[in-house]
């Protein structure tokens, strides 16, 4: 996980986690890139309503901004695939690499926390738990481990920006 060494926010990452955040953020790239299809839940959770009382001046501001947006996140998520070693390796981010990584971050677990039904972090044991009991071999428990991954991954980066040790 990362840690905070002098001016820089740096961690090593295996082959699997480096495969893991790869595949995570390339996914996000896709649900952003292809067709950008606006009935697609994950794409109305990283692009909620401003006005959800409001639908017309939704659609008004959102003419204006979201390609903006939409840039914006691309641009983060290619910030994390450009900096990850493929094959695992150690990772340096400067300040504005590492804000880029948390907001990267945040859209891959709201995109993964709403194709899992996560609500609440709180009780995110405790759902990996239940479905570890139920079917270890399941997606589910993969896609959550992965969610429990990206999470500690996005609260140790947040530690180390603080200048608090890991």
């Amino acid at each position: 996980m990362f840690a905070r060494r002098g001016g820089a926010c740096v961690a090593r990452f295996d082959a699997v986690e480096a495969k893991v955040l790869h595949e995570v953020l390339s996914e996000v790239v896709a649900v952003l890139s292809d067709g950008f299809d606006r009935g697609d839940p994950v794409v109305e959770r990283l692009f909620p309503d401003i006005y959800p009382t409001d639908p017309v001046g939704s659609a008004d501001l959102r003419q204006y901004i979201e390609g903006d947006l939409k840039t914006a996140k691309l641009d983060q998520a290619w910030v994390v695939l450009n900096a990850l070693p493929r094959g695992g390796g150690k990772v340096r981010l400067d300040e504005a690499q590492a804000e880029a990584w948390l907001r990267a971050l945040t859209d891959a677990r709201l995109a993964l926390g709403l194709r899992l039904d996560v609500r609440d972090d709180t009780d995110l044991q405790e759902e990996l738990d239940e479905a570890v009991l139920a079917d270890p071999t399941s997606p589910r428990v993969e896609h959550l481990s992965v969610y429990a991954f990206l999470t500690l991954l996005q609260e140790s980066l947040v530690e180390a920006l603080m200048g608090h040790p890991s």
